[in-house]
């Protein structure tokens, strides 16, 4: 595939992904009556449906990462070229702010909005970390032995995530930002996009690193 088809498919995802987390939690808060648990389950089973459904259809085209954390691990291991791994990035945040754009018209909200929503301490953090390196050891796991597995594998992954972490699995530097742009019941404040961030990339670099070990045929080769 063509970089731009493959940029394509990046942003088309990144715009329905990130449209189904935050605009599934503005349904889920606005009919829950104040129940949370009743929310983040709304809020769980629209995004795991989404990503079974768009890894299935845009993974053949670009890979389906919708992540930059992906991004950079399958540039770490040769399965994209370095030089495509900052156009990835820009059209999975483009994508991704304008399906948030999307959300808050659709439902009649101030289109730029930032959140108010404080996620810190080494609770969350943690939980991003290990959300993160779960996430990667799926991916690479699946890919590796058991490819037609991978859409299903990945959402079942993220549904469960976003109930055993303490940080409801964000587990992705992009969404993570334009989260921060959305007060919302999915929403960040933006003081706590780095910490997030950056307890992500450490989750990616300890995940391909475990990978690596457990699924190369030649680890060492590497």
């Amino acid at each position: 595939m063509s970089l731009a088809r493959r940029l394509a498919a990046e942003a088309v995802g990144s715009f329905f992904l990130f449209s189904a987390v935050i605009g599934s939690g503005v349904m889920a808060e606005t009919l829950s009556g104040g129940n949370v648990a009743v929310a983040l389950l709304a809020n769980t089973l629209a995004t795991g449906a989404m990503l079974f459904v768009l890894i299935s259809m845009l993974g053949p085209i670009s890979g389906a990462h919708f992540n930059p954390a992906v991004s950079g691990v399958m540039a770490s291991r040769g399965e994209l070229a370095w030089g495509e791994l900052v156009p990835y990035v820009a059209a999975q945040l483009i994508g991704g702010l304008l399906g948030a754009f999307a959300v808050h018209l659709m439902f009649d909200l101030p289109i730029l909005q930032t959140s108010t929503k404080l996620r810190a301490g080494i609770g969350q953090w943690s939980g991003e970390l290990v959300a993160t390196f779960g996430l990667i050891l799926t991916i690479i796991g699946t890919v590796r032995h058991r490819k037609e597995w991978v859409a299903p594998s990945v959402a079942l992954y993220i549904v469960s995530a976003y109930w055993f972490t303490s940080s409801t699995s964000f587990a992705n530097p992009a969404i993570t930002i334009v989260r921060s742009l959305s007060d919302s019941f999915a929403g960040i404040a933006p003081i706590d996009v780095p910490a997030f961030i950056a307890a992500q990339l450490v989750g990616a670099a300890i995940g391909a690193l475990t990978a690596k070990w457990l699924f190369d045929e030649n680890p060492d080769a590497r």
